[in-house]
């Protein structure tokens, strides 16, 4: 059942992050003033709730209602803590296979990427906890129902989840043009991370550098790269292809 993915006014979002709703974005008015619109502040960086500063038009865009400069958006799928997940999946395999999605912004890319992860048998889906795309209804509805049965966790930064894995003996793969190495090259047999990137920036260069390999899919046309959600599926199915030969 999808919960509730927007809620609105000053006291409404506050009550909700107080208790621990799981909120993915919060949007405030520009210049918004006034005791309720500090505390509400003060959460968002206490929980460091992704938040965006934008005019009156984005927020009357975002609803109708009487909403008082402040909009949040609610995810209909509880998300799980990292290290609880990592742990639980590293505990019953040894070949686990995650996926770390550095500021994928797009919510439609988003979904279509969760569909291919259910495909594919990935064990858990990471993202950061701002500059991701939040997991809204079309979300949902673009993954088919996936966003429902892969399990997504959220982090401070990405880093930290490629370190831990790299800890437990995952090996970090991130997807780039930014080098002369294939996927196909790639050893993907034993736990792997695929670290896909943002649609217009890629991959951080400071995520680049911490990944044990970095590889590409060979372009023979002329356009340089792909949709993220389609290069994510030739990279997934790649690791299909490796442990089933």
């Amino acid at each position: 059942m999808e919960k509730t993915t927007q809620i609105y006014g000053l006291r409404a979002v506050i009550e909700a992050i107080q208790a621990n709703e799981p909120i993915d974005k919060v949007f405030i008015q520009k210049g918004l003033h006034g005791a309720l619109s500090k505390e509400l502040e003060g959460l968002v960086r206490k929980h460091g709730i992704n938040t965006s500063y934008v005019p009156l038009e984005k927020i009357n865009r975002l609803s109708q209602n009487n909403h008082q400069g402040v909009v949040a958006t609610i995810s209909p799928i509880t998300f799980h803590t990292f290290e609880t997940l990592a742990d639980q999946v590293l505990s019953k395999k040894s070949d686990p296979v995650f996926l770390l999605l550095d500021q994928v912004s797009d919510v439609r890319n988003f979904g279509a990427i969760i569909r291919t992860a259910e495909c594919t048998g990935v064990d858990g889906i990471i993202i950061p906890k701002k500059g991701s795309a939040p997991v809204t209804g079309d979300t949902v509805k673009t993954s088919a129902g996936a966003a429902f049965k892969v399990p997504i966790a959220k982090v401070d930064h990405i880093k930290d989840a490629i370190f831990y894995l790299q800890a437990s003996g995952v090996t970090i793969v991130a997807a780039t043009e930014k080098t002369n190495d294939l996927i196909y090259d790639v050893n993907l047999k034993g736990g792997v991370a695929l670290v896909m990137g943002a649609e217009d920036m890629g991959i951080s260069p400071s995520i680049l550098k911490a990944a044990d390999h970095n590889a590409k899919i060979p372009m023979l046309g002329e356009i340089g790269s792909l949709n993220v959600s389609v290069a994510c599926g030739v990279f997934l199915y790649e690791v299909v292809r490796q442990r089933n030969t």
